[in-house]
């Protein structure tokens, strides 16, 4: 079913590569930003463009006026945060809610908003699910939570069909090498193995996160956008990759796919720390899994496309 869909942060990271899979399911896609007088970018020409004025609801609800769904991505990022939590409170909180009044006041149907795993605190550890006390202590995870209170409370009053999604470590190629998110693990790692022809990693690595790729977030996204009213229940969902892996096992997995690309291996460096057991983190996403939503993606392929990408930006 073909969706108009107001996607704020569409020229993100995450945002990026989720506007083109809707695209390429078929939704029409309206990209919402503050920045005046800009044009569609070359890698989606044909993406709608919308002025988004966060301090205004009403050019919020005109910006919501024709989307059956808005989808929420928009937000000062972990380290913008950190510098700034007062500012990290008025994005991710103040201008979210008055986003959500907007696309209220519009009309509109399904508000999807993506938060983040770390409001169940730092570091991840044990068996998480959508029950277990969140206790952010980051100021990116507390202002996520404040937005999220707010659109659960309008999914449970029926003011609209709010979701939230905590996503966990999204990783995968963005759409173009401009997008700076490379401290990221993953394309921090894809980058060096071409800039610096080594994985250097700060720790021992013994770290476990749970890994998802950006392209099985935007198939997750587009299930979302499927579903019917009755099957959302509380509109919370956990979104992760199914099984959580220590940094160092990721950082072989990209040593593994750079041999296979260029047919020369790559050392990996790290200080001491063998035989440190890694932690155990189960991030469970039953909820989602119920609904009948499956992970289809490839982890190496997403590591191999990111590879290229870094090839094609950073090679001599």
């Amino acid at each position: 079913m073909k969706t108009n869909i107001l996607l704020t942060g569409g020229l993100g990271y995450i945002g990026g590569r989720l506007a083109l899979a809707l695209r390429d399911a078929g939704h029409v896609v309206h990209c919402g930003t503050q920045r005046r007088g800009l044009f569609a970018p070359s890698w989606f020409s044909d993406m709608q463009m919308a002025h988004l004025d966060w301090q205004s609801i009403e050019s919020l609800a005109q910006a919501c006026k024709e989307a059956d769904c808005v989808i929420h991505l928009a937000a000062m990022n972990e380290v913008e945060s950190m510098r700034d939590p007062v500012g990290a409170l008025q994005m991710n909180g103040l201008a979210s809610l008055r986003l959500l009044e907007a696309a209220k006041r519009a009309g509109v149907r399904r508000f999807i908003y993506f938060s983040t795993a770390h409001v169940y605190g730092s570091p991840l550890l044990g068996s998480i699910d959508e029950f277990t006390l969140p206790r952010p202590v980051h100021p990116y995870a507390i202002t996520h939570k404040v937005a999220e209170d707010f659109v659960l409370a309008a999914h449970d009053s029926k003011q609209i069909e709010g979701i939230v999604i905590r996503l966990s470590n999204g990783f995968g190629a963005p759409v173009t090498s401009e997008i700076d998110r490379w401290t990221l693990l993953v394309n921090d790692l894809c980058r060096q193995a071409v800039t610096t022809g080594e994985l250097r990693l700060n720790s021992s690595g013994s770290q476990v996160r749970d890994f998802i790729t950006l392209g099985d977030v935007a198939q997750a996204v587009n299930h979302m956008l499927q579903l019917d009213a009755d099957q959302l229940g509380d509109g919370l969902f956990n979104l992760g990759g199914g099984r959580a892996i220590s940094i160092l096992e990721m950082t072989e997995k990209i040593a593994a796919r750079w041999q296979v690309l260029t047919g020369c291996a790559i050392a990996i460096s790290r200080p001491s720390g063998d035989g440190v057991p890694s932690p155990v983190l189960n991030y469970r996403c039953d909820k989602l899994a119920a609904t009948g939503f499956r992970l289809t993606s490839h982890v190496d392929s997403e590591i191999d496309n990111t590879l290229k990408l870094c090839l094609q930006a950073f090679g001599k």
